[in-house]
């Protein structure tokens, strides 16, 4: 399908957003069930997903609950397994940042893994689109995301602790993340902040509140910065 007006890139991003489907029902589904488990009502449960939309921090902030975490400690621990949605929308603003307003503000909140790992590359292939494009590529990437995560969370929500240890839910969310993240170790930088996050949080599991995440987090993305500003240092001193 050749993207020639906004409606046809958004049929495209359609198209191109909707294998995830297959991860997001079983991924939406298991936050729906933990959640009722966790004490959330079916109402609760689904405004958290409307209001937070990142599986990951919800997963995390879930956990935390149910440790009986500090609310301040939920709260940071979600921010900071969220940090990456700020890195998102700063490379995001070149190929849409002159949108109007509430196009940017819309694709803001819709900006998850998936949505962005999908329009980037393409962003990135196919330089030639134009704003109203790539606006229209990147809500149809997310259309058949959003909704199917509304709606499977109230799906889980509604199972609750009726489903079988032996259906093995969980597997999504591990497919889930190496679906997202195998194409962005495009340089040494990003291998390098992957391994260092892998290994603290192996050395810190044991910190209280799973603060050993922000640990984690924070070391690797000083171990990619370091790395990315070693490597453009050789490279210039090549030059």
């Amino acid at each position: 399908m050749a993207i020639t007006t906004p409606k046809t890139a958004y049929f495209r991003g359609i198209v191109d957003g909707s294998p995830f489907i297959l991860l997001i029902i079983p991924f939406a589904t298991l936050f729906g069930v933990l959640a009722t488990e966790a004490g959330l009502s079916v109402f609760e449960t689904l405004m958290f997903s409307v209001v937070v939309i990142a599986g990951a921090a919800q997963f995390t902030a879930l956990q935390l609950l149910q440790e009986e975490a500090p609310t301040i400690v939920v709260l940071a621990s979600a921010l900071a397994v969220n940090l990456r949605m700020a890195m998102y929308s700063a490379s995001l603003t070149p190929y849409i940042g002159s949108a109007p307003l509430w196009q940017r503000a819309l694709a803001a909140y819709m900006t998850v893994d998936q949505s962005y790992v999908v329009a980037i590359a393409k962003f990135e292939r196919s330089p030639e689109m134009t704003v109203p494009q790539r606006i229209g590529y990147f809500f149809g990437a997310v259309t058949p995301i959003v909704p199917l995560w509304y709606g499977f969370t109230v799906v889980g929500a509604y199972i609750g602790a009726q489903v079988p240890d032996s259906w093995a839910l969980d597997f999504a969310i591990p497919i889930t993340f190496l679906a997202m993240i195998a194409p962005m170790f495009r340089t040494l930088a990003h291998v390098v902040a992957a391994f260092v996050a892998v290994v603290v949080s192996l050395l810190v599991a044991g910190v209280p509140y799973s603060l050993g995440i922000i640990i984690a987090g924070v070391i690797a993305m000083m171990a990619g910065a370091r790395t990315e500003k070693w490597l453009a240092a050789r490279q210039g001193a090549a030059s």
